[in-house]
Order: C-alpha cells, then sequence, then structure tokens
C-alpha cells in the first residue's frame, strides 16, 4: 500500500492520499485544503511513495474511489465538496461530526479563510466497521473527545506494520486540543478512547496525525507525557 502526504492549508494540516499499487484504487483521506494541488497531483500520477513503499508511484494510473474524513473541522473538510464536484465519489464521514461540518464556512471565516459551501456525507462512518475501498481495507475506530464523531482509520499492510490515520486525536507527543468551539470536545474522553482502543493496537503501528511528524503506538505508550506510560 503507498501513503501520500500533503501538508496543505494555512494550519499546515496533513492530507493522506492512499493507492493500492496492484490496481491505482485511491482514497483522498481528510481532503480539506488546496483541491486543486492534490487533483492536479493524482490525475497526472505523479511522485513516488515514502520509504516504506514498495515500489516507484510515477506513472501509476490512479483511480479515486472515495473521499474519508477523520472528523469535520473546516481544514479538514473544509474543500471537501470541490473533490466530490472533480470525482463524484462518496465522502464518508461519522454522524456525530454532521452538526460541526455545518458550520464548515463559519468556522473558515473565523480564521480568516473562504471555504466553500458544506458538504453533506454520502456515507456514515461507525465505531468498529470494516471498509475495503477496491483492496485498500480500513478498520474504522470512533475516538471521541478532539470532535464527537472523530475517527481514527487503521489501515491494512500486507507484512505490516499497519498505519493508523488518527486526524487530530492522537500526535507525537501531544493529543487533540478539547477547546474547541462547537466540537464537543472532552479530554478525559479523548484520553480513555486514546488508552482503550489505540494503545490496544500493535507497537509497530505507524501513526499519521492530522498536524506534525509520524510517530508509531509504541513510541506514544513510552513517551506520550499527555496519555504516556506514567499514566
Amino acid at each position: 500500500m503507498w501513503f501520500e502526504h500533503f501538508i496543505v492549508g494555512a494550519l499546515q494540516m496533513r492530507c493522506t492520499v492512499v493507492t493500492n499499487p496492484e490496481n491505482g484504487s485511491t482514497i483522498i483521506i481528510d481532503g480539506g485544503a488546496e483541491p486543486e494541488r492534490l487533483i492536479a497531483w493524482i490525475d497526472e500520477g505523479k511522485g513516488r511513495g515514502p520509504d516504506w513503499s514498495s515500489g516507484e508511484v510515477s506513472g501509476l494510473n490512479r483511480e479515486v474511489v472515495a473521499l474519508v474524513n477523520t472528523h469535520a473541522h473546516f481544514d479538514h473538510s473544509g474543500h471537501i465538496p470541490d473533490l466530490k464536484d472533480h470525482y463524484r465519489v462518496e465522502w464518508w464521514l461519522h454522524p456525530d461530526d454532521e452538526f460541526l461540518q455545518s458550520l464548515a464556512q463559519d468556522s473558515g471565516r473565523r480564521w480568516g479563510f473562504e471555504v466553500p459551501s458544506p458538504a453533506r456525507r454520502d456515507q456514515d462512518l461507525e465505531h468498529g466497521m470494516e471498509l475495503d475501498f477496491s483492496g485498500i481495507k480500513m478498520k474504522v475506530i470512533h475516538t471521541p473527545g478532539h470532535t464527537l464523531g472523530g475517527c481514527c482509520l487503521l489501515i491494512e499492510v500486507k507484512g505490516g506494520p499497519d498505519h493508523l490515520i488518527a486526524g487530530d486525536t492522537l500526535f507525537a507527543g501531544s493529543v487533540g486540543r478539547t477547546d474547541l468551539p462547537h466540537s464537543g470536545g472532552d479530554f478525559e474522553l479523548l484520553s480513555r478512547m486514546i488508552r482503550e482502543r489505540l494503545f490496544t493496537l500493535d507497537e509497530d503501528v505507524v501513526v499519521h496525525p492530522g498536524h506534525g511528524p509520524l510517530t508509531t503506538i509504541g513510541q506514544e505508550k513510552l513517551t506520550n507525557p499527555f496519555v504516556g506510560g506514567h499514566h
């Protein structure tokens, strides 16, 4: 499985593009900003996979088969309408973030950004559901606390380690904010979700946070000052 990162928007959000090298099927996770940059890169098939990719991505004929979001803060979801219009595929989001998504334009303006009228989700993410997007196999882990509908997405990699798209639930050395308006933030809940639902995963699982550097489950269990080893 190939994972490509795009750090997009003024808030430096990580959009992750996942491609199945066997058939070119591609999903976009958290395509919240700079849609024209994502579209140009995907449609032209340029680029090389990161170190753990098993080969060359250049020239691969990608076909976007779904859009998936970890949560609905505007930096992660604001420009989903542009991607939906271009690719004509379904957008997956946890229903508990529906209200937050409806505020995308207002939230963007509060930070000084213009985004389109909010997208409406096509499909619901649910805790424990297992999805297969043309060979991209994903398990949904609902981790409320940063937002009501926040989810982490565990993507299976043959031969391992698996990869966790963590959104803003878990960062390298930190956790998601719980003080943002209209989000339903709850630090105690977030901490419990991380310990009970993420720290029970294999320690070699690679974590792709919504902002900042990559990490692993084992590293965060050992050193994260908010939910790590001394707790």
